[in-house]
């Protein structure tokens, strides 16, 4: 339940040649305190409740539980979620032995593309794509749940 997790930005679109899926999220988020944000998604056709902790001192590592429910209870409990829907869509891209997570956000996110690749310990090592930016992993701004209240169209 320890999500490991390294963040970047996104330098040109060429991820998108080499997607292995593609699937539009929406999510909401019933809390969004730093010390345990609770966030109700719908990927595809699948709804998933998830917890998620506090992160470690680089902002790689947090406690994460996630649990599948349907696509009905994920619709009432986004009735009940904090302003600010996320709607996003993620491409899965194999990178060697990784999976790289791509999201090009929509709506007031317009215009951000980050990468998350989730690794079994936080020194392992990765391929980089050439696609690859800036590592922006830890920077709160950048999680979802801080996207929702203060998102990207509102940046400087």
């Amino acid at each position: 339940m320890l999500e490991i997790e390294r963040k970047f930005l996104i330098t040109s679109d060429a991820y998108k040649e080499q997607a292995v899926t593609k699937k539009r999220i929406v999510q909401g988020f019933l809390n969004t305190n730093p010390e345990r944000t609770v966030r109700v998604r719908i990927k595809g056709d699948q709804g998933f409740l998830t917890v998620k902790g506090k992160g470690n001192e680089s902002g790689v590592s947090r406690f994460e539980w996630e649990k599948e429910i349907t696509r009905i209870e994920v619709e009432e409990l986004l009735k009940l979620a904090e302003p600010g829907i996320i709607d996003k869509v993620r491409y899965e891209v194999k990178v060697g032995n990784h999976i790289f997570e791509v999201d090009e956000f929509s709506g007031d996110n317009e215009g951000l593309v980050v990468a998350e690749v989730e690794l079994s310990s936080e020194n392992e090592s990765f391929t980089i794509p050439d696609w690859l930016g800036e590592e922006v992993s830890g920077i709160t701004k950048y999680y979802n749940s801080q996207l929702s209240k203060n998102p990207f169209k509102n940046w400087e």
